[in-house]
C-alpha cells in the first residue's frame, strides 16, 4: 500500500511514524523526524477551512486535517467560512495532479 495507489483508489492514507507517532506529511514511507518506517492508516475525511477565496463562481481553501496535514481543495457546496467543518467528497489524482473535494458539514 502507498499513497498515490490508494489516492487514486479514493481513499486518503495518511503516514505515522512506527517510533515517535508523528504523522508525516509530505507523504513518506521513513519518518521526517526520527528517519523511522511508518505504517498507513486511514485518514480522518473531516476538516476545517484554514482559508478560502473565491474564483468565478468556485470556493477553493486551504484544509487541515487531523490539527496537522494541510491540502488544497474545492469546496463544492455553499458559501465558506473560517473555521467551518467540512468532509472530504471526492479525491484522487487527476492529469497527475492530487485533488480534494470538500463539502461544507
Amino acid at each position: 500500500m502507498n499513497f498515490e495507489s490508494e489516492l487514486k483508489k479514493g481513499k486518503l492514507i495518511i503516514p505515522e511514524c512506527n517510533h515517535c507517532n508523528k504523522i508525516v506529511w509530505p507523504p513518506s514511507e521513513f519518518c521526517n523526524q526520527c528517519f523511522n518506517e511508518v505504517s498507513w492508516r486511514t485518514g480522518s475525511s473531516k476538516g476545517k477551512i484554514i482559508e478560502f477565496s473565491k474564483q468565478n463562481d468556485n470556493y477553493f481553501g486551504l484544509i487541515e486535517i487531523e490539527n496537522s496535514i494541510r491540502v488544497l481543495g474545492k469546496i463544492s457546496s455553499g458559501i465558506p467560512n473560517l473555521g467551518q467543518h467540512v468532509k472530504i467528497e471526492k479525491c484522487g489524482i487527476k492529469d497527475g495532479s492530487y485533488y480534494f473535494e470538500f463539502l461544507l458539514i
